[in-house]
């Protein structure tokens, strides 16, 4: 499969068994999402066939491949927030009454079916913009199941779940291959969910299949090694930290909830410190969001105060913080981290195109933008078709996030605000981003990061601040505190005073 510039997929030949779970690993840009929007349809391939039950594919398209019995469940959810869940199961399909009148009590009916057949569970009659990612991805697959898909792909189905939210999706994964043969395809970069849930897999590297293995005779540093093409390190390594002044002090915040009366963030305090990472942890949806939309001012706080190298900078303006000294790595790429119709290259330079290297007689100097973007594309592996003139857009999820922490991290900021740095990232780019963030801590800055990967916050994190409902329910040294603990102060049944909460 050839783009403008790319060969995406580079004479890869594969099998796929049914009734098996299948992983395709590969760094950013490999091609693995490619490959599979061929079998979805949604590309047609420029060279070689497809055969699916031994049909050869005629004609690419989604239809067909829905008709083949394909489903696909994209990185990013195709969901319309403002209609119910039932709704959303059934669109394109929709049951009518009269032959004409949409049957919404049918559509609940067949959503509720379906919930109880496959064990994923979410209310039919829940509006989709008021539940959180976990449920909507359920949805997604919901939306494949009604269509009667028995082969399902998944792109990065993981990149937005709590773990505990991967442990039900996965016993849901189990249950639909064991029982009902189905096959699946899981398109991940996370390592041990391959080693956990799959049976064979998968490994591309720069548009080739380098090779395919039973799972149970690999390990993760096998894959690895296979995806990137050298050995890679998976623990972060790192010295002891050694915390000085306070750069970040947040005092009794309070932030309102956009979904219901009660506050999302209810008097929180906490201090980062030069030299440190400190890591806010929690299940989605515990008042993170929240809590950082405040700390940058995408939402304003309702009470407290926020002082950033000993300025108050509560009521400031996102500008006004940026100036002040804080770097933003946001959760939601697509809505605060880029201009998606804009170039790479404009996306790097969108924090400092008015700086004096940029800007000649009120004018932007291009030949400046341009070099500063190949400078940070070369050093962060950005990998696109056009090089800096790519538009975001039509970048790979992966690659949109690197451009975003380039960006960021290059702006020798005094304080870094990192939200799922890595969410979407190949084992050789989160090597690459952990290193990153060390070194910006060891070079005196703060790094506050938020993270719902419990492996990267136990490798990565000085300190630990575990949220649930709103509050601050625990501080630990990841030194002294197992997964395990963690996870029950995460869901809410232990407090740092060692209490259970009833």
């Amino acid at each position: 499969m050839e783009f403008p510039g790319v060969l995406a997929n580079d004479d890869v030949s594969l099998d796929i068994r049914k009734g098996e779970v299948f992983a395709l690993v590969g760094e950013n840009g490999a091609g693995k999402t490619t490959l599979m929007n061929i079998l979805y349809g949604i590309h047609e391939p420029t060279n070689g066939e497809v055969y699916i039950r031994g049909r050869k594919v005629e004609r690419f398209s989604p239809k067909t491949a829905i008709s083949m019995g394909v489903g696909m469940v994209h990185q990013h959810f195709m969901l319309v927030p403002s209609f119910t869940v039932a709704q959303n199961i059934v669109m394109s399909r929709e049951p009518r009454r009269l032959g004409v009148l949409f049957d919404n009590k049918a559509a609940e009916a067949a959503a509720q079916k379906l919930v109880e057949e496959y064990g994923l569970v979410v209310d039919p009659a829940a509006v989709v913009r008021e539940i959180g990612v976990g449920l909507q991805q359920r949805v997604e697959i919901l939306k494949t199941l009604y269509r009667g898909a028995d082969i399902l792909i998944l792109d990065e189905p993981t990149a937005v779940l709590t773990p505990q939210e991967t442990d039900e999706l996965f016993a849901v994964i189990r249950r639909v291959v064991r029982e009902l043969g189905m096959t699946v395809i899981i398109i991940t970069h996370k390592l041990y969910e391959v080693m956990a849930i799959s049976d064979r897999v998968g490994v591309m590297r720069k548009g080739k299949l380098i090779g395919v293995e039973n799972t149970c005779d690999v390990d993760e540093k096998k894959l690895a090694s296979m995806m990137v093409g050298r050995p890679v390190q998976l623990v972060v390594d790192k010295t002891p930290a050694k915390p000085g002044e306070p750069v970040l002090e947040v005092e009794n915040l309070t932030v309102p909830s956009q979904l219901h009366k009660n506050d999302a963030v209810k008097g929180v305090s906490f201090t980062a410190r030069r030299g440190e990472i400190v890591c806010i942890a929690g299940i989605d949806g515990n008042g993170q969001s929240e809590l950082v939309y405040a700390l940058t001012g995408l939402e304003k706080a309702s009470g407290g105060e926020i002082t950033l190298l000993g300025k108050d900078i509560t009521h400031a303006s996102i500008r006004q913080r940026s100036f002040a000294g804080m770097s933003h790595i946001p959760e939601d790429r697509h809505k605060h981290g880029l201009v998606l119709d804009y170039t790479l290259e404009q996306n790097l330079v969108l924090q400092r195109y008015y700086e004096p290297q940029f800007q000649h007689g009120g004018f932007i100097r291009f030949d400046e933008v341009r070099k500063y973007a190949d400078k940070l594309i070369e050093e962060y592996d950005i990998r696109s078709g056009q090089g800096p003139v790519t538009i975001a857009r039509s970048m790979s999820g992966g690659n949109q996030q690197k451009a975003i922490v380039a960006r960021e991290i290059d702006r020798e900021l005094p304080l870094i605000v990192a939200v799922q740095p890595t969410r979407g990232l190949d084992v050789g780019a989160i090597e690459y981003i952990h290193k990153q963030l060390v070194a910006q801590r060891d070079d005196g800055k703060a790094v506050l990061l938020v993270s719902l990967e419990l492996d990267e916050v136990m490798n990565l994190s000085d300190r630990i601040l575990v949220m649930y409902e709103g509050e601050i329910v625990g501080e630990f040294d990841p030194k002294k505190v197992t997964v395990e603990e963690l996870g029950l102060y995460m869901a809410g049944a232990k407090r740092q005073n060692g209490e259970e909460k009833k």
